[in-house]
């Protein structure tokens, strides 16, 4: 029952976060601090879990790979592959699950255990505009361009291992993935990285917004936003899959 009720409470939080979008006005000013804490701060660790993933990628394929029949450009197609359409969007995802999630979770948690959302709510402003939809929003804005981020450098930290660790140069890696690039890898990803945005913030919003029992209820609001977005992130990822591809 506690399943149905959690569930009933969260339909409820994003109804009234979309009929709250249209109160711009409230919520601007979060949204611009928002989209440079969830994207520009969070930079420089998408980027080096993507440029480490494609290194790590191409070593361990031209490891499988060795035959004189089969050309050293594959390794180049199956990396790039393996980062536009699933690894960028994923690993990025779950790094961002325990960084943006868990940061959503314990600043809404600690709001409402202190009081201060009844106290926003007491000088008549709308508590959801103010909180929840700057930040659901800005995850729509922003996970795209860290899932490019992410993917660039996992492109760029897969040829340069190839080139260092003396597999591959780099021109046959970039045309194994010009070979069998297209356009709706780069689609199905950024529709991946907006899902997951929507899933982390979200889920992180409500654990947050309806924390309770002080200091030891914010830590177990966090501790299951980010659990529980690593999960809803793998599940959707699956169906995704299963649906577009």
């Amino acid at each position: 029952m506690d399943i149905f009720y959690d569930f009933g409470r969260y339909c409820q939080l994003l109804y009234q976060a979309i009929r709250s979008s249209t109160e711009v006005k409230t919520y601007y000013k979060n949204f611009v601090s928002e989209m440079i804490k969830t994207g520009y701060d969070s930079l420089p660790i998408v980027m080096l879990a993507g440029a480490f993933t494609g290194a790590v990628l191409t070593i361990q394929t031209s490891y499988q790979l060795v035959s004189p029949v089969i050309p050293k450009s594959t390794i180049g197609a199956i990396v790039v592959q393996s980062i536009v359409i699933e690894l960028a969007a994923v690993i990025s995802g779950l790094v961002l699950a325990g960084r943006v999630g868990a940061r959503i979770a314990t600043e809404l948690g600690t709001m409402r255990v202190s009081e201060q959302i009844d106290a926003i709510e007491s000088m008549g402003f709308n508590s959801i505009s103010f909180l929840v939809v700057p930040r659901v929003l800005a995850s729509f804005v922003m996970f795209p361009v860290l899932y490019i981020a992410a993917a660039s450098c996992g492109i760029g930290g897969g040829a340069l291992a190839g080139v260092i660790s003396g597999q591959l140069p780099a021109a046959e890696f970039l045309k194994g993935g010009r070979e069998y690039f297209l356009a709706w890898d780069v689609v199905f990803g950024l529709t991946k990285a907006v899902v997951f945005g929507f899933v982390i913030t979200s889920i992180s919003c409500f654990k947050g917004y309806y924390a309770t029992g002080g200091a030891e209820g914010v830590g177990k609001a966090t501790t299951n936003a980010a659990v529980l977005s690593c999960i809803y992130i793998l599940l959707s990822d699956l169906l995704l899959a299963a649906i577009l591809l």
